[in-house]
Parts: structure tokens; sequence; C-alpha cells
């Protein structure tokens, strides 16, 4: 996955349709831009049913990072956080989609796996919501997550 194209929500939706999403997780998290081949092989170690491209609030995101005064499990002082967090922000507000972020869903909670960069982004560009790819750790969870929810 060395096009940037293939990192798309488009990408991701046609994945999902072919029943490769799982594929396309792995692949996409060991990609430029991602550079998470760590977790890439963490969420490969253990099977995953996944869902997605959703939209989710950035609100229901528990996020693992993020700068200081944001409910986040991690604060990366400013200094620290990425300079290209505004770069991309600007995109974002001029119209950019960004890649969807990956997040696992345990007892109806959303942990923010790969994309705090991407929701930071979005939250300064004023977006309230993120598209998001969401692994379950049993088929039962994630099936009884959509039969719950309007994903339209």
């Amino acid at each position: 996955m060395t096009d940037a194209s293939h990192t798309t929500v488009t990408a991701a939706r046609e994945a999902a349709a072919e029943g490769t999403l799982d594929q396309w997780v792995t692949e996409f998290l060991a990609s430029p831009g991602s550079d998470n081949e760590g977790l890439a092989v963490k969420l490969a170690s253990a099977p995953r049913w996944w869902i997605g491209p959703v939209l989710l609030p950035l609100d229901r995101l528990a996020r693992l990072a993020g700068p200081p005064g944001h409910p986040v499990a991690q604060v990366v002082e400013d200094h620290e956080w990425r300079d290209d967090v505004g770069d991309l922000a600007d995109k974002v507000a001029d119209g950019l989609e960004p890649a969807p972020v990956i997040a696992m869903c345990t007892d109806d909670e959303f942990y923010l796996e790969d994309g705090n960069h991407r929701v930071e982004a979005v939250r300064q560009a004023g977006g309230d919501h993120v598209w998001t790819i969401v692994g379950f750790e049993s088929e039962a969870a994630r099936d009884d997550f959509i039969a719950r929810t309007d994903l339209t």
C-alpha cells in the first residue's frame, strides 16, 4: 500500500465491500503516514471483526494521546505535539478528507488505536465527526453492535 489513494475512506469502503477490511487495516497501519507497523502486528495477532468506515462523533472516541486540556489517556505537551497537526487541520478546513482512523470497540466504548493526529486536525478544523474503522474482539460483539446501531 504505497500509493496514497489506498489510504482513503473510499479505498476502505472498497475493502469492506470485498470482505478484505482486515487486510486493508494491516496494510494501512504499516504504510507511510500511519507508520504504525507495531500496531498492525498487534491487531493481526488475534482475530478481529471490522466494520467501516463509519462516521463517529469525536467525543465518542477515547483518545490515547493528545494535547493538554483534552480528554486523553496520555497528555502530549504542546511543544511535543507534531507541527504537522496544524498543517493537516488547514488542509481539512480546505476540504481534505483524511484517512480513516482505527478504533477498537469494547463495551460500547471506542478506543482510538491509530489516528490521534488526524482526530486533532479535524477538531482544530472545526469538525465534530471522523471516518472510523471499528474493530471488535468477537463476531458476536460486532453483530450485536450493528443490530443496535443505525450505520447509515
